[in-house]
């Protein structure tokens, strides 16, 4: 990771750690719980995505580096907030996707943010059990 990718990422990180708390206890803030890999706790993050028919996108910022994301790669099984409902499925980490092309697709301020704060973006779908 080059070293303006690593400065990009340690702030995220930073703010995320301070905003998230907050973020994750608005009921209409989409949100992605995945199971811990080490603790076996759920673990929430406020994300930004778009559900479209059974599926829920989403591109993660800092892509494998998320820690939401190695807790998908441990465990597939989540569970999605959107306006308020929760939603049970199975997270989808698509390497191959265009992450830039599919942030066109999902709600604009969101994409903003990532494409802004981003390095290493990656897409992930979620297949709903609805």
């Amino acid at each position: 990771m080059t070293a303006d990718a690593e400065r990009k990422y340690r702030s995220a990180t930073a703010f995320q750690r301070r905003i998230n708390p907050v973020m994750r206890r608005l009921p209409f803030q989409a949100a992605l719980e995945t199971t811990g890999r080490v603790s076996g706790l759920p673990r929430i993050t406020p994300i930004g995505g778009r559900r479209v028919g059974d599926s829920f996108w989403l591109v993660s910022e800092f892509g494998e580096r998320s820690q939401y994301i190695r807790n998908i790669k441990a465990n597939p099984r989540v569970r999605v907030r959107i306006r308020g409902r929760w939603y049970t499925g199975t997270a989808h980490l698509l390497p191959d996707d265009d992450p830039v092309a599919r942030l066109r697709t999902l709600p604009r301020y969101n994409s903003t943010v990532v494409r802004a704060v981003g390095a290493g973006l990656l897409t992930v779908r979620v297949d709903l059990d609805v």
